[in-house]
């Protein structure tokens, strides 16, 4: 394998698994904020107890997540130094200000939460939680706006003299329409992975310890919570995705024509709902099953608008950027697309057997539990292959041209490669990280099911007469 191969896998290796953390904690994070918030309102010792339950999850996941974000930062310099020299100052600054100022937020606020419990006025303390919530959302953000930088550069020239891309308005590529667009799509699928997995424990723990009133008191409200979160997150996911899927149309349309494995151009395309035969070599060769219309009325708002298919639109790049493959790979578009939009819908179906099945009061029934705690994996792979629809589905580019306005700030990925590093050097890094990697996987699994089948820590009893004068309550550990 070339260093340029080897460099595409190590990137995607550490990315897909940084991302399995960032959802959770992003998430995670303000569906604490609202137990601890309804524990400051009401005084019930259930919500406090959920609080610091859910909480000491948040901060296991929160510390894998930190570690395997900075290595990826650095492979900028290490693998990609071309891309780095490229549009370093543009993609810098975006990347600066999640770290200066977002991630300072996050952390600074995340201690003061962990720590302030008896230190700190609850009032106080809360705003601590929120805090924490809005540095990591803000954190997505610039992260989600450097990306979106990548899809569609705006605010942004091209230097002759230097040879290099130079940031011409920071305020015009944080408001990148493709951000504005990503960032809600992203959040949404954030809260159904925390929504399923805050379901999937209390589940258990109710299936676990039915006839326990203390249990069912403490994990069904956070059950009902849960199940909000994983409904309202799936409409929210829908409808950016909608918003998205149309923005990438215009930007894109090589990566919706290859997401649907449609060679020609069509009027009236229907939405393929699986295909049967080999993608590999050409969509002409493939069978689908599809939904008439859908695949255009998702383009359009028009369920007879004409979309662009693979073959045309790889004919007009070649006429505009001279001759080579501007076709991402098919089979990983078009079936992590699948994979993404089905796993989710998964976790929004299980979110409706729950509220059907538990509705009046009805206890959790073990079979559902069983099926949850299977489940719960479902939108963090959704969330996955989203994210290797979206980055494998604009190759060969690593900065896509523009092809509403000025497209001289582009780079294919072969370009952005380190020149100096060989693929022995690559070969190194990818089996370390690979396997260290697997060892905090390891840790990470092990630590977050001891602390769940542990359960939440008794808490000292105290007055709860008076909710706003009532002493804190140290974090137990």
């Amino acid at each position: 394998m070339s260093s340029l191969d080897l460099a595409r896998w190590q990137f995607g290796i550490v990315t897909v698994y940084h991302f399995l953390f960032v959802p959770l904690t992003i998430g995670l994070a303000p569906i604490v904020a609202i137990m601890q918030t309804v524990w400051y309102r009401t005084g019930n010792p259930a919500w406090l107890r959920l609080t610091k339950f859910f909480g000491k999850l948040l901060l296991i996941n929160f510390a894998l997540g930190v570690v395997t974000g900075i290595v990826q930062e650095f492979q900028f310099g290490m693998n990609w130094s071309s891309y780095s020299r490229f549009v370093g100052d543009v993609f810098g600054a975006p990347l600066a200000m999640e770290g200066l100022a977002a991630f300072f937020l996050e952390s600074t606020f995340l201690g003061l939460w962990v720590f302030g419990w008896d230190r700190l006025p609850r009032r106080v303390h809360l705003a601590t939680i929120w805090l924490l919530a809005l540095g990591v959302n803000l954190s997505a953000y610039f992260i989600l706006a450097a990306n979106s930088f990548m899809q569609h550069p705006v605010g942004v020239r091209f230097n002759p003299t230097t040879g290099r891309a130079e940031l011409d308005s920071i305020t015009t590529m944080l408001t990148n329409i493709t951000a504005l667009a990503t960032f809600p799509h992203v959040v949404a699928g954030a809260w159904l992975v925390a929504g399923g997995f805050v379901l999937a424990v209390a589940a258990w723990h109710l299936a676990r310890s039915r006839d326990d009133a203390d249990t069912v008191a403490t994990f069904r409200p956070a059950f009902r919570l849960a199940l909000v979160a994983v409904l309202v997150s799936g409409a929210a996911v829908v409808g950016s995705g909608h918003w998205q899927g149309q923005i990438m149309v215009d930007q894109q349309p090589m990566k919706m024509a290859a997401a649907e494995a449609l060679c020609h151009t069509e009027k009236g395309a229907g939405l393929s709902l699986f295909a049967v035969g080999s993608i590999d070599a050409s969509c002409d060769e493939v069978k689908q099953v599809t939904i008439p219309g859908l695949l255009s009325f998702m383009s359009e708002n028009n369920t007879g608008a004409t979309v662009r298919g693979v073959n045309d639109v790889q004919a007009a790049m070649e006429k505009r950027y001279g001759a080579g493959d501007y076709i991402p790979s098919l089979p990983i578009t078009y079936w992590s697309f699948r994979l993404m939009i089905g796993l989710g819908l998964v976790t929004i179906l299980l979110a409706l057997a729950g509220l059907w099945g538990t509705r009046r009061g009805r206890p959790v029934q073990r079979w559902f539990a069983r099926a949850a705690t299977l489940v719960v994996v479902a939108p963090f792979f959704a969330n996955s292959f989203g994210w290797i629809f979206t980055e494998m589905g604009r190759q060969p580019w690593v900065v896509v041209p523009n092809p509403t306005g000025p497209d001289t700030v582009r780079m294919l990925t072969a370009d952005g490669v380190s020149p100096s590093v060989g693929s022995a050097t690559v070969w190194t890094s990818l089996i370390t990280f690979t396997l260290l990697y697997a060892a905090l996987a390891v840790i990470e699994l092990r630590l977050m099911l001891r602390y769940v089948k542990a359960g939440p820590q008794p808490e000292p009893v105290t007055s709860t007469d008076d909710v706003e004068g009532a002493p804190p309550l140290a974090f137990a550990y």
